[in-house]
């Protein structure tokens, strides 16, 4: 094919023209030549295109060439269809003007781009689906669903959600075992003012669960994380209930040992205790086997708590909880006499959506979409930092990339100056986890009465599973971006990165006429 030159006027709104150069596929070079236009400038955001038909005559291509080239670029997110508006230049798809000089993070107001975990990309909501949903819940809800709201949650919903839970997660649960509510924090929320405290927590995860239960008056006490997850070992009596994340602990990754899921359930059978189980992206998992609910293992000791934030939307405000019986009446007791917080007609399109299979082909099509993101940003890092190691890649919607130790407060302060949000592996651990690992290992070094304390250090290390040693590293989302974005937002990741320390320099060979060294003395 040869070069071919159009006046875009019609999509452009000036003389500026559209190239098409080149040989070979031309629906690629005509994606090639809308992107080039867009990333430029050329294109700005939410500038209408031409009907396929009209650029399909004025550049000489066939209309269904031009019609695939639109439908996936929209797939990619430079552009945005929706009936009735035509194609146009996607909202997000602004050009991303190269940083070629260092700035410093007072002059980044607002990040260019956005690596922050926990938030998945707004422009891939299932808009169509979900109003189908809720034009076929609507059609057939019964009257009292307008009225003032059970507290429980709306019966459809909970019915539906109890099957899906049961085939996806081996939750063993009847719908009047749900309590719906408006998202994790809130299960939360309620569960401290029901249970009370203290609990213990992973001593990595979320400091906003941690600060929410302390607001409630239940402080949390940090247990260990390693690489088969929480050590739970290290719970006692005084506990009334532990929080965990067995699916993939966050942010670490990986999931709970078959041993540890065990031995926290024995711990709640024995003591009365609690197992409250953040199902946090249980269902995003790439390279292994599915992991059932712990909640499977014994429905009367553990709470499941799960929500649509990351799989639809945290706009939805919508989440549950798999309580055992003896809770259900207090937690819907401590909720009110009125459902004041999640919309009916939102729990009502739901369960349809839920029903008719549509959530679960979003969530099949968004587990294609992330384990996409993840294997461009191992394959970034491969190429251009090979000597970072990146963790907990199985599943989730995030990754953790280490870093050698003392450079994660430094590699967080170039990715501002890149204009970059991402937030070091430190944010999430519990602040009293490193005082513990310091002062326990002091005294049992002290009560030992070793010579070396060192030595008495690791011996008390594994015994004592509050000990958490920090680990310097960058916890990285790669769900929030739009497709255009996505490839800077690396680009800005790895320019963040630390150096590889240098090699060692070798000593210095001995000269062969030198004479040999003496004897060592007897």
């Amino acid at each position: 094919m040869t070069d071919s030159w159009v006046n875009s006027a019609e999509i452009l709104g000036s003389d500026l023209p559209l190239e098409l150069s080149g040989t070979g596929n031309r629906r690629a070079l005509l994606m090639d030549a809308l992107r080039e236009a867009v990333r430029s400038g050329r294109l700005a955001p939410g500038t209408r295109l031409p009907p396929y038909r009209s650029l399909a005559a004025d550049l000489g291509l066939a209309r269904n060439t031009v019609a695939d080239a639109y439908a996936e670029l929209v797939a990619e997110g430079w552009l945005a269809a929706r009936q009735g508006s035509g194609t146009r230049v996607a909202e997000r798809a602004a050009p991303v003007t190269p940083v070629h000089r260092p700035r410093t993070p007072e002059r980044v107001a607002r990040p260019v781009h956005d690596l922050v975990q926990g938030q998945p990309d707004p422009s891939v909501f299932p808009r169509t689906a979900w109003l189908a949903s809720a034009r076929r819940a609507l059609a057939v809800a019964p009257d009292d669903a307008f009225g003032p709201g059970d507290p429980h949650g709306r019966p459809e919903l909970r019915r539906a959600l109890a099957g899906y839970l049961a085939r996806v997660r081996g939750v063993r649960a009847s719908p009047d075992r749900i309590v719906l509510c408006s998202g994790a924090a809130h299960g939360l929320r309620l569960l401290a003012e029901v249970v009370g405290g203290p609990w213990a927590a992973e001593a990595y995860g979320l400091p906003f669960h941690r600060e929410l239960l302390a607001s409630h008056g239940v402080g949390t006490r940090p247990l260990g994380v390693d690489a088969d997850g929480a050590r739970v070992d290290g719970l006692t009596r005084r506990d009334r209930a532990v929080l965990l994340t067995p699916a993939h602990q966050f942010p670490t990754g990986g999931p709970l040992h078959p041993a540890r899921r065990a031995a926290v359930v024995d711990w709640a059978r024995a003591t009365g205790g609690l197992v409250v189980e953040d199902d946090y992206d249980g269902e995003f998992r790439y390279d292994r086997q599915p992991v059932g609910a712990v909640q499977g293992l014994d429905p009367e000791h553990v709470v499941l708590v799960g929500s649509v934030s990351k799989s639809l939307s945290p706009a939805l405000r919508i989440g549950w909880m798999v309580l055992p019986q003896r809770l259900v009446a207090p937690v819907v007791a401590a909720k009110g006499e009125r459902e004041q917080f999640s919309s009916a007609t939102e729990q009502l399109t739901l369960a349809d959506f839920i029903e008719s299979g549509a959530y679960d082909r979003q969530v099949r099509r968004m587990r294609q979409r992330h384990r996409r993101r993840r294997d461009q940003l191992v394959a970034a890092l491969h190429a251009r930092a090979p000597h970072v190691r990146v963790t907990g890649i199985a599943a989730g919607l995030h990754a953790v990339v280490e870093l050698p130790p003392g450079t994660e407060r430094s590699a967080v302060r170039a990715a501002a100056w890149q204009g970059l949000a991402v937030e070091g592996l430190g944010d999430y651990l519990h602040p009293g986890a490193e005082h513990a690992s310091r002062g326990r290992r002091a005294s049992r070094a002290h009560r030992a009465g070793a010579a070396d304390n060192a030595d008495a250090v690791r011996a008390a290390g594994p015994a004592d599973a509050s000990l958490v040693p920090h680990r310097d590293g960058l916890v990285v989302g790669y769900a929030t971006p739009a497709e255009s974005a996505y490839p800077e937002a690396l680009d800005a990741l790895c320019r963040s990165l630390p150096p590889a320390a240098p090699l060692a320099t070798p000593p210095a060979a001995t000269p062969a006429s030198a004479p040999p060294p003496p004897p060592a003395a007897p």
